[in-house]
């Protein structure tokens, strides 16, 4: 294990690396076009809101590409992180709405509540919410993590046991309808942070920010999987058993990405919110942690971009198709994840390499 962890980069590896990070400086530059010069000037108001929900799924996409793609663990309830900073941040503008030394307007309408619950009271404070909304779905899966790490718990019963927390955290939200908004959830978000949300001058900046958002979010998972740990998780991922023998535990590595995965998905939760205007136990149910899986196997799991452009072309698809065929688009979203898994494993960005190997020996001479 010393020799691994001592061995000196030579110069050969110094420059493998040097066109990896030109690459990826290029990618970068070419992404910052699309979502700051060309995406402005092309879609008008509505379509740019709506491709503002969209990189919020792309950035919870690339959470699970991180902690699924290269850890192995299918997160199948990043729902609760969602929603966690979604309502972290909904409490927030629910306070700032509404007129001084009044509750918010559903706990006024529903008559339930003659004071503010003194949980809600500190989210009235913006530094903390803004916090809040990463800090605390991180601090949850930490928790869990420990829990469910430490007890070698992985696979199939790792899955299972996310989506029924997710499950258990839109039942609990609906129970509390005085307090949350229950089955409604917290509606009609008129401000972010004094700016006013009617004004489509105010979206588009809301639109720019959650873009900037995504491409930080790229770049931290970009340095996470080109470094020693992105190198370490994906052993974990591929023999665990042996790792452990090396002398290093398992469990602290994945618990790593999984905080990390969260923190991304409450940081998108929180962003999803002025985009959309809304945020409710319907958006962070079992469904909704399961199209963000999906969006990210059409993607391609194992890739940096290919989770962020998955979930892009799922939430676009959903919303296409589901306007035209509303009916059968539960069936075309499961057909989304079958395809993938079954013929194409690597998802849409190996879909070049796919192609290249089915050329290959027709490019052989006889």
């Amino acid at each position: 294990m010393t020799m691994i962890q001592d061995a000196p980069i030579t110069s050969n590896s110094s420059a493998a690396k040097a066109p990896r990070r030109f690459q990826a400086l290029i990618g970068f530059g070419l992404a910052a076009v699309v979502l700051f010069g060309v995406a402005p000037v092309v879609l008008g108001d509505f379509r740019l809101s709506l491709l503002a929900k969209y990189l919020c799924m792309a950035i919870v996409a690339v959470g699970i590409g991180l902690a699924w793609g290269r850890g192995g663990m299918l997160t199948l309830g990043q729902g609760v992180f969602f929603g966690l900073g979604g309502y972290a941040m909904a409490m927030h503008l629910k306070l700032a709405d509404a007129e001084p030394g009044q509750l918010p307007d559903f706990m006024q309408l529903y008559g339930q509540l003659d004071a503010l619950p003194w949980w809600w009271k500190p989210f009235a404070n913006p530094a903390f919410a803004l916090a809040a909304t990463v800090l605390l779905p991180m601090l949850v899966a930490l928790l869990l993590g420990l829990l469910i790490f430490r007890r070698r718990v992985r696979g199939a019963y790792f899955a299972i046991l996310s989506q029924a927390l997710c499950a258990a955290l839109a039942i609990f939200l609906i129970g509390q309808q005085g307090t949350t908004g229950g089955t409604n959830g917290l509606t009609d978000i008129q401000g972010f942070f004094g700016y006013d949300l009617n004004d489509p001058l105010n979206r588009r900046t809301v639109y720019f920010v959650v873009a900037a958002a995504l491409l930080a979010v790229l770049g931290v998972a970009w340095q996470l999987m080109r470094s020693r740990y992105g190198e370490l998780l994906v052993a974990v991922r591929d023999g665990e058993e042996r790792v452990r023998f090396l002398g290093y535990d398992p469990a602290n590595v994945k618990l790593v990405a999984y905080v990390v995965a969260a923190g991304m998905a409450g940081l998108a939760g929180a962003l999803f919110v002025p985009a959309v205007g809304i945020i409710s136990p319907a958006l962070i149910g079992v469904v909704p942690s399961i199209e963000f899986v999906i969006g990210v196997a059409v993607g391609g799991r194992a890739s940096l971009v290919g989770p962020a452009l998955g979930a892009i072309a799922v939430a676009w698809a959903r919303t296409a198709l589901s306007e035209r065929l509303p009916s059968a688009w539960t069936y075309f979203e499961g057909l989304l994840f079958i395809l993938p898994v079954v013929f194409l494993p690597g998802g849409l960005a190996s879909l070049a390499g796919f192609l290249r190997r089915r050329r290959a020996p027709e490019e052989v001479p006889a």
